[in-house]
Parts: C-alpha cells; structure tokens; sequence
C-alpha cells in the first residue's frame, strides 16, 4: 500500500478583524496572526496516525506551499463572541501499544471555558461510540476565542502537518 502517513505537525492559533469582509479580510489576518498566512491550506478529517508527532513551529515554512492541517475556523460580527477550538488526544491498546489518535473541532459564539468542555464531551463521545475497545490519554485543548471590535471576525485553531512518513 502506497499510502503518505502524515507525521510531524505543529499546533497554531490565531484572530483577525476588518472593516471590510471575511474572507481575504478577517480570515486572512486570523492567518497570519497564526503565522500560516503564507500557506495554501488544505483540510483533513480528524484522525492521527499511530507515527504523529507535535513538534515546535518550524521557522523556515516555504510560501505558497501546501499545508495540510485539522481546522476549526469560525467566523462572527463585531461586538459577538467568537471561537474556534481543537481537542485531540491519543488511543492505546491493553498492551499499551499506541494505536492512533482522535482529533474533534468545535467552533461557535462560544468563550474558550465552554470550548474546551464541549470539545472534552465530544472527544470521549467519539472514543466511547467508535473505539470504546481501546483507552484514551494525553488529550490537549487548544481554544481560541474574542469578541471583534472591527465590523468583521475570524478565529481559528490549526493542527498543521509538514512531512509524511
């Protein structure tokens, strides 16, 4: 089987305002603030495989390469709050073995207390639905939220891949 096993990735988050739009507005900025801005983004689903590993943001990104990422992005008005959050942690078996891990996004006009607890319920549903057989550790929230002071707001979270086994 032939198939790239994403490997390294690097955890990022980020906000950004405009008076004038979202989209090349406040996403872009949120982009930047998140220090991606010069990426070609690209989503996944919300799986890690078993090799994953996080690492510290490189330094050296190449512009307009592609970067493939798990985002939880959401955008809102002025004077509304915003957020956007990621839970993720890791599944081993009964010998301890690491087996892969789950990722879950969550975004809405939600502060990052409420991000993370509903990012929590959701990443034991999914384990307890879909892979009660095996045990879940290690989980990390990262949440982003703020209320744009500007007409237009994005916040996003981003578990951002640079190299494939």
């Amino acid at each position: 089987m032939n198939q790239r096993i994403p490997k390294d990735f690097f955890i990022t988050k980020g906000v950004g305002e405009s008076m004038h739009t979202f989209h090349a507005g406040s996403f872009h900025l949120a982009l930047m603030d998140a220090g991606i801005e010069t990426q070609n983004i690209m989503t996944y689903s919300s799986i890690l495989p078993p090799e994953a590993t996080i690492i510290d943001k490189p330094d050296d990104l190449h512009f307009g390469a592609v970067m493939e990422c798990i985002m939880s992005i959401y955008n809102g008005r002025k004077d509304e709050i915003i957020g956007a959050g990621i839970g993720f942690g890791w599944l081993y078996d009964d010998d301890d073995n690491k087996i892969g891990g789950l990722v879950v996004e969550r975004n809405g006009n939600y502060d990052e207390e409420t991000l993370e607890e509903i990012l929590s319920n959701s990443l034991w549903e999914l384990k307890n639905k879909s892979f009660s057989h095996y045990k879940l550790r290690d989980e990390q929230y990262i949440t982003q939220s703020f209320c744009p002071m500007e007409q237009y707001g994005t916040a996003l979270v981003a578990m951002c891949f640079v190299n494939y086994v």
